[in-house]
């Protein structure tokens, strides 16, 4: 499967250093990990951060092509701090390179020319209304394509625009339990059940499929028709930052196998472990390490 992500991509900024980062360059690394060809159309700027950027993305093996340069912003940052239950909380620097997307008729004939089958997109990048233009054009360019939306929200990076923007050209979508939470408050719906949530909301907007994860506990899922709950897997994760966008990869992997609900929740589960039990978010596992987990 040929993989186009779009979005951030940025330098994490833990306490003990800089990782290379951004949840749709997560999702690509994963993808080709998973052994898909992977392309990312994001930017980074005209500075040093911008080219040790452009070296790890190659780095991971996903296609610098549609990495843009530009002069409009630096290379994206986020401080990460972690709290007493070692989640992440993320303070972003912006504007950045990646709020400046160009998806003009050079850049879409570019695309074609390797004929994605699957196109991911988030919320955070798309707060301004340059980059929204960029998405919509790329989606509208390839209509045949899966269209993966991981919602993925972050303080002060959505609103209730982007969700009615975005909900209804998705094939396929990914949320946390906290994330339904803010999406029905917002949208006014009241769904007693994460079950309930997936089937209203997909036959509403017309999903094939909708995650659900929910940490340590695992995911549900329904994927054509079919709704699952599946089990996570028990791992210590000091830094679990990247294993949600892992999950995702994993997830679009399942799909495009052909694989039915569980099997999918249940590999997505996996290597979603796997990268939570590891200090980078972009890190050398392998299947047989996701295969080798027991509960």
């Amino acid at each position: 499967m040929t993989v186009l992500s779009i979005g951030e991509l940025l330098w994490d900024l833990f306490p003990e250093g800089a990782h290379l980062g951004g949840a749709p360059f997560n999702f690509a690394a994963s993808c080709a990990r998973l052994g898909n060809t992977a392309l990312f159309l994001s930017a980074v700027g005209n500075d040093d951060w911008g080219a040790k950027a452009l070296a790890g993305v190659a780095a991971a093996g996903v296609s610098t092509e549609f990495v843009q340069r530009t002069t409009n912003a630096p290379t994206g940052a986020v401080n990460v701090v972690f709290d007493k239950d070692g989640q992440p909380d993320y303070t972003i620097q912006r504007p950045a390179a990646y709020d400046y997307l160009i998806a003009d008729d050079s850049v879409l004939a570019a695309l074609e020319s390797h004929a994605p089958g699957l196109i991911y997109f988030g919320t955070l990048s798309q707060i301004y209304e340059n980059n929204c233009t960029a998405v919509a054009a790329i989606v509208k360019a390839f209509p045949q394509a899966l269209k993966f939306y991981d919602v993925n929200l972050r303080r002060d990076s959505y609103n209730i625009e982007l969700f009615k923007r975005l909900f209804p050209v998705a094939n396929v979508v990914k949320v946390n339990e906290a994330e339904t939470e803010t999406i029905q408050k917002l949208l006014e719906t009241e769904e007693k059940s994460i079950a309930d949530f997936c089937r209203v909301y997909a036959q509403h907007y017309g999903w094939r499929g909708v995650c659900v994860t929910r940490g340590s506990a695992g995911c549900s899922l329904l994927l054509d028709g079919t709704f699952v709950e599946v089990a996570g897997f028990p791992v210590h994760a000091d830094h679990p930052v990247g294993a949600g966008d892992a999950f995702s990869a994993a997830f679009c992997h399942g799909v495009n196998q052909g694989w039915p609900a569980a099997q999918v929740g249940e590999f997505a589960n996996r290597v979603g472990a796997v990268v939570a039990s590891r200090p980078e978010a972009v890190s050398n596992w392998t299947i047989a390490d996701c295969l080798a987990l027991t509960r």
